[in-house]
């Protein structure tokens, strides 16, 4: 109703509880009731510190994915990465809200899709970090070169045969949710390519399903990495934080 009003849903509360129903609002209504998500009604979602557009076609950015953020902050506490790269960058979630953490910092952001790519420079573009934002289409970390303090991911980690809700599973990018038939697919592809990527003394934070903590980190253990976890607010395995051994 506050979308469709034009309104913050504060000033909603506030002083329009009694304002008549827009006429846009039963269009609106009808979309949700087909279980379409909220932010691609909307067009926007919020993450971190900043405000996100997204659509059809783009993994709509979750509160859960601010673990990563949160476990970077902690492991750059005294410093700031100058180089971050986002693996799955989507409508620019992670790299995006990064950049914002750290204004001197520079990033990259990779994706398969020319849909999340298209949302993410737009973002950049918005959020006026398009200077220090780049975006390439790509398989992972397949073929680049150099090195990154910070490495973000949230890859695709459903099993293929779990069960979603119907918001989700109909509307949201296959592509974007499920890895195989034990969602550890890509993982097994990202694994293998971070020890190339991964500055001295930086980290890289993988986001995890609640199941999946053992088995991720003994594929990043098997390269070299100490791996660490970390757990949402749900105090659900979330995040697992590989830096190089010492």
């Amino acid at each position: 109703m506050a979308h469709a009003l034009g309104i913050s849903r504060e000033t909603l509360l506030l002083a329009h509880l009694d304002a008549p129903e827009p006429a846009a609002f039963a269009a609106l209504l009808a979309r949700r009731l087909a279980h379409e998500p909220i932010a691609y009604i909307t067009g926007t979602r919020a993450f971190w510190t900043i405000e996100l557009a997204v659509g059809p076609g783009v993994l709509v950015p979750r509160a859960d994915s601010e673990t990563l953020l949160e476990a970077a902050v902690e492991h750059f506490r005294d410093r700031a990465p100058t180089t971050i790269l986002d693996l799955g960058t989507g409508p620019g979630t992670l790299l995006l809200a990064a950049l914002d953490q750290w204004p001197d910092a520079t990033g990259l952001g990779i994706d398969t899709s020319e849909v999340a790519l298209d949302y993410a420079k737009r973002n950049a573009a918005t959020l006026r970090l398009s200077q220090r934002a780049q975006f390439a289409r790509g398989a992972w970390a397949t073929a680049l070169v150099g090195q990154f303090d910070l490495i973000l991911a949230n890859p695709p980690y459903i099993g293929t045969n779990e069960t979603l809700p119907e918001e989700v599973r109909a509307h949201e990018p296959a592509a974007a949710l499920f890895a195989g038939p034990d969602g550890l697919a890509d993982y097994r592809s990202i694994a293998p390519q971070l020890p190339a990527l991964l500055a001295p003394g930086g980290a890289a934070i993988l986001e995890i399903g609640a199941t999946q903590a053992a088995a991720v980190a003994a594929l990043l253990e098997a390269q070299g990495f100490t791996v660490a976890l970390r757990h949402d607010l749900g105090r659900n395995p979330r995040a697992l934080i590989a830096t190089w051994r010492t």
